[in-house]
């Protein structure tokens, strides 16, 4: 036994470094961060087994990321360390009982772990003066230019008595939406999509030119200290507060409390409510909140023994590949999809998710009826990150990609040369390009209109009430009484009829950059329409601008520029703005001062729910012309919570802080006459 757990021992080691290389120096992770964490554990238990097998720089001992690069190496003044991990609640129970044998005079305080890149900022009398990531916790890559083209990051201290020198810790991050639209840009572009947040937080940070990274909306959270003098912390929530007023960005989601079981319901709460987040978490860090009773707990090796993350379940899973299919998008572009065996991944049980593309495929190395990893977080739609090569069995078979639409039957084919996408050309009139294109439209990402969803879209075309997009905004009550979709079972017309023709109407006067997502032109998401309408003003000037003059609005560039130039010379391109704009579609920027009374000034608002009367942007427009502000996160600055039908998280962090929440009627209220009319 004992020549076997040697034997494994090494083994373990040689894989679990190869591993920290992809992921730390690479940024392209092979094996999941459970399977990762699995290896890691069975290392510990045989070496805590058998310690005269150790090796002396085994990979249990490591901070982790101590890997040559491109960048120059610097010191941390003070040793920044990984944090160990528990897995379940007795895990977490035995950690508990090992510091109630320092202490049991202390209280905790609980925050969630941002899944981002570790960095650790340096400031001398206040100024910025270098930015490192974790390394091997002693030394690392210095990447300070990158880290100043962060907004959030401040390159100076504010307030009063700075610090001769302050060393911080905390995490770069990539917030999730923005992550998403970002793939989406990459691939449109033929470039590799990055596999997940924290791997694009990473590999933007890693850029050898900082205004790549300025380009990418890069954020950080605070979370700890390492070398200090001319400052003293008596608490870990103090330190935060006092970081937090010297301009440092720190999370407001942290809690202090007194009791192990109030630590339980804390790490319950964010595991149903994880993805309501605006970045990525992977647990939920206790620490004691004392700092003189952390420095009598002290250090092991790696990590703090005043602190221990507790580590949700991953949320990449294996299952069976059965075959793979191609849907048609809004754009024309075909893409390849996994059709799996079901299986339950982030809650959900899900069946089909995306390859992506031909290419990608290849890349990849997938072949039909393989066991592949997929990953899956929130409402994303699952992606397949790689086949397990180790389970195939000789059966399985390469995909081909078809060289015909499957909805109109159009030769396939790459649109532009150097493209990886292939496409339908039939952008016109391909029944699955229209659907696509009308569902879009009535999208939160663009117009935003209620009683939109994908069946609707599918019963407007199919009931032959439009024949593309253009004919949208001149729909009447008329035409949808001819639809049974829209139809009750007596024939009569259904209660979403009035709120599709009232979500329609109020489309017509949505911000500029809204219409421009709205026509699907390609590359222009909501990043690159903001700077257009910002710049241009209205449609027409857009249509007119020149190649130069678009590609030098900033978040534009030439291939964005280009994109635009080849839709507007499309005949039935302009027929859609023709007609948009005879049915009253608003396509200038309007910017209006206020006519409405101002009964909601300094207040703040968190609306969650569907409401009755608004639309999920309207609400946020109404609020602001009444002099509030919306929030997406309940806080206690919060003034109100306004809770509609299927309210989730935020409706019960209101009740959990005390915040007043409203139904729709009493939000109508508020708005006409102010908080004095609620009593």
């Amino acid at each position: 036994m004992s020549n076997a757990a040697r034997h494994r021992i090494v083994e373990l080691c040689e894989e679990i470094n190869i591993h920290n290389i992809d992921y730390y120096v690479k940024d392209k992770p092979t094996i999941t961060d459970g399977e990762f964490d699995a290896l890691l554990i069975e290392l510990k238990k045989l070496e805590a087994a058998h310690p005269e097998y150790k090796l002396a720089d085994s990979p249990s001992d490591l901070v982790g990321g101590g890997f040559a690069t491109h960048f120059q190496q610097a010191d941390h003044l003070e040793k920044m360390m990984s944090l160990d991990n528990v897995f379940d609640a007795d895990e977490l129970t035995n950690w508990f009982e090992r510091v109630a044998k320092t202490s049991t005079k202390n209280t905790w305080l609980c925050e969630v772990k941002v899944d981002g890149l570790a960095i650790n900022l340096r400031y001398e009398k206040g100024k910025l003066t270098k930015a490192l990531t974790r390394g091997n916790g002693v030394t690392g890559e210095d990447v300070t230019l990158n880290i100043r083209t962060i907004a959030t990051i401040p390159h100076e201290l504010k307030g009063k008595n700075i610090p001769e020198l302050l060393e911080v810790r905390g995490e770069v991050f990539f917030p999730i939406a923005a992550f998403n639209e970002f793939n989406d840009q990459q691939e449109e572009l033929g470039k590799e999509r990055f596999a997940n947040p924290r791997n694009a937080a990473a590999g933007s940070l890693r850029q050898k030119d900082p205004r790549v990274t300025a380009s990418r909306p890069l954020s950080m959270v605070v979370h700890g200290i390492g070398a200090a003098t001319g400052v003293t912390f008596d608490s870990q929530s103090g330190a935060y507060e006092l970081l937090k007023g010297f301009g440092l960005p720190t999370s407001s989601r942290y809690k202090v409390v007194k009791s192990a079981a109030e630590v339980s319901e804390f790490v319950a709460y964010y595991a149903d409510h994880r993805h309501d987040i605006e970045h990525e978490i992977d647990g939920i860090v206790i620490k004691v909140n004392e700092i003189p009773i952390q420095n009598e707990l002290g250090f092991t090796a790696r990590a703090p023994k005043w602190a221990i993350a507790f580590k949700y379940p991953p949320e990449e899973v294996t299952t069976k590949l059965l075959d793979i299919k191609v849907s048609v998008g809004r754009t024309g572009r075909v893409t390849p999809f996994a059709f799996m065996e079901p299986v339950k991944v982030a809650g959900s049980t899900v069946t089909n998710a995306t390859l992506h593309n031909a290419e990608e495929v290849v890349r990849k190395g997938i072949l039909i009826g393989d066991t592949v990893l997929i990953r899956k977080a929130g409402d994303v739609i699952p992606e397949v990150l790689g086949p397990v090569i180790a389970k195939r069995n000789g059966s399985e078979k390469p995909f081909v990609m078809p060289t015909k639409c499957p909805d109109c039957g159009s030769k396939l084919r790459a649109i532009t040369e150097g493209d990886v996408d292939i496409r339908c050309p039939n952008t016109q009139s391909c029944p699955a390009q229209l659907r696509e294109r009308i569902y879009y439209i009535g999208s939160r990402v663009a117009l935003d209109i209620d009683v939109r969803g994908y069946e609707a879209a599918s019963a407007l075309l199919e009931d032959k009430l439009i024949t593309d997009e253009s004919d949208l905004f001149a729909l009447t009550e008329k035409d949808l009484a001819k639809s049974q979709f829209f139809l009750k079972k007596d024939g009569s017309l259904g209660l979403n009829v009035e709120k599709f023709l009232k979500g329609l109407d109020a489309a017509k006067r949505k911000p500029l950059w809204r219409i421009l997502v709205s026509l699907s032109i390609r590359h222009v998401g909501p990043t690159a329409a903001q700077a257009l309408a910002k710049n241009f003003g209205s449609i027409s000037a857009i249509s007119e601008a020149s190649e130069e003059e678009l590609s030098n609005t900033d978040g534009v560039g030439g291939v964005i520029a280009q994109s635009i130039i080849e839709w507007f010379a499309i005949d039935w391109h302009q027929k859609i703005i023709s007609k948009w704009e005879k049915a009253g579609v608003q396509l200038v920027e309007v910017v209006r001062e206020s006519t409405d009374p101002q009964t909601l000034a300094g207040l703040t608002l968190v609306v969650t729910g569907s409401l009755e009367d608004f639309t999920r942007d309207g609400v946020s427009e109404v609020i602001a012309s009444h002099g509030g502000k919306t929030s997406s996160s309940v806080s206690k600055k919060t003034d109100f919570v306004v809770a509609g039908e299927a309210a989730g998280s935020k409706l019960a962090k209101a009740e959990e802080l005390g915040v007043r929440v409203l139904n729709e009627s009493e939000f109508k209220t508020l708005l006409a006459k102010g908080p004095a009319a609620l009593g």
